[in-house]
């Protein structure tokens, strides 16, 4: 069989692994100059590294299972990370359950009911009742209003910024179920993990891997229409070029599928309300020096521009990045917001202002390089009765499905969760191929 594939993301180049597995020849088509999407790589000079960051963590099955049947497990290193919060214009570590305990921004009772709240959150089974309520009222229900605004509010801000009052309780179910596995049982501390090169590694894996089997990824491939075939399969038209495939998976947004492909393959399947999308603006900083002791910092201030501090090389060695430190401050922010208006270097400058006012001490001439990376499609809104809007995975058309991180309905969006939409799917499409 020759499948085809629209969209060369983590998505789509793990399920052509997954399809071509299957003796089938698998055609990826990218559009950008690189492979992987939101998990593609940046040259930062002296190095090349994620453009935007990413980590592993010890229950990431799916995502360890790939790496591990790629022939990279041995590129894959575990580090201690540490957490911290910004609040009331101090730093505090969180990384521990001591430190938890210490914690000045809540009371005895706020930590008992944030605690009841996580380990309440972490059995329920039953997500579909979540979708019926928003994440503030859940939490406010769940561990009280000055939890809520002391702790759940900032970390919500830092992932979602303003629009997180839209989203259902899901949202948070879905992290504290992730995220608060991560834990290692015996010393109750945090560790996390990343491939050796970053995932430029994974992704040339992957390539390796498509190649040896007789598929390929093509770059720079705009894909114009997507039609069904008179005698069968489906047509991709790509940079003015008709090829026809016996069956073809779109893994893009929604907003490109509906560009692209013809009616009578997508309006069946078409969502009943648009998908919300946030966008994320991140400054990466490469310096000399440190920035952070911490992997995540949560920023409890509005003044500061950036909705939280990834110090990448707390977790990452040096070896990686020639001796600098990497750190990503990001800003998820909705499609009208006015800060697409700005130039890089506007935004530079209101960045590394606020970097200023979050470090006083930081010295700009440590700087040695700065960049500014932009995605305009990277969280769907899990919005309440969001499973009630997503497209199905098989459409009407026989030969023609739809795989996106849109059909996120009870999963945060990481790249476990990528991968383990991908196993899922390939569980009845191996019977198709067959």
């Amino acid at each position: 069989m020759k499948i085809g594939i629209v969209g060369g993301g983590f998505m789509g180049l793990t399920l052509a692994h997954e399809i071509a597995k299957n003796n089938a020849i698998v055609k990826v088509f990218e559009s950008d100059q690189q492979m992987g999407g939101l998990s593609t790589h940046e040259d930062y000079g002296a190095f090349v590294w994620d453009r935007f960051y990413h980590v592993i963590l010890p229950t990431d099955n799916f995502l360890i299972e790939l790496i591990e049947d790629l022939g990279i497990g041995d590129k894959l290193c575990w580090r201690r990370s540490y957490t911290g919060y910004y609040v009331q214009k101090k730093f505090y570590s969180i990384s521990s359950s001591k430190e938890f305990l210490l914690f000045p921004a809540l009371n005895l009772w706020d930590k008992a009911m944030l605690a009841f709240t996580i380990f309440y959150g972490s059995k329920i089974k039953d997500w579909k009742k979540l979708e019926k309520i928003t994440v503030k009222d859940w939490l406010i229900k769940m561990g009280g209003r000055r939890t809520y605004e002391k702790f759940w509010s900032p970390l919500l801000l830092a992932k979602l910024g303003e629009n997180h009052e839209k989203v259902s309780a899901v949202f948070i179910w879905t992290y504290i179920k992730r995220l608060f596995k991560a834990r290692s049982s015996a010393a109750q501390k945090e560790h996390m993990g990343y491939v050796t090169g970053g995932y430029k590694t994974v992704f040339d894996a992957l390539q390796k891997s498509l190649g040896e089997k007789g598929s390929e990824v093509v770059l720079n491939s705009t894909v114009e229409a997507i039609q069904p075939n008179a005698n069968g399969g489906v047509t991709i038209t790509n940079n003015g070029v008709e090829e026809h495939f016996d069956k073809v998976i779109v893994t893009t947004p929604l907003n490109v599928i509906e560009r692209i492909a013809a009616p009578s393959l997508f309006e069946a399947t078409k969502a009943k309300a648009p998908v919300e999308y946030l966008g994320v603006i991140c400054l990466v900083l490469v310096t000399e020096t440190s920035l952070s002791p911490y992997y995540v910092l949560n920023i409890a201030d509005k003044e500061i521009p950036f909705t939280g501090v990834i110090g990448m090389s707390s977790l990452v060695d040096l070896d990686q990045t020639a001796g600098k430190h990497l750190t990503y401050f990001p800003k998820y922010i909705s499609g009208n917001d006015p800060f697409w208006k700005k130039s890089d270097e506007e935004l530079k400058s209101i960045f590394i202002a606020g970097v200023s006012k979050l470090y006083p001490d930081f010295d700009t001439n440590t700087i040695v390089s700065a960049h500014i990376h932009k995605a305009y499609r990277v969280q769907p809104l899990q919005v309440l009765n969001y499973s009630e809007t997503i497209p199905k995975i098989k459409t009407k058309h026989n030969n023609f499905y739809v795989l996106n991180t849109s059909q996120f309905v009870n999963d945060t969006l990481n790249n476990n969760s990528v991968v383990g939409h991908v196993k899922n799917f390939m569980d009845s499409f191996k019977k198709e191929l067959e």
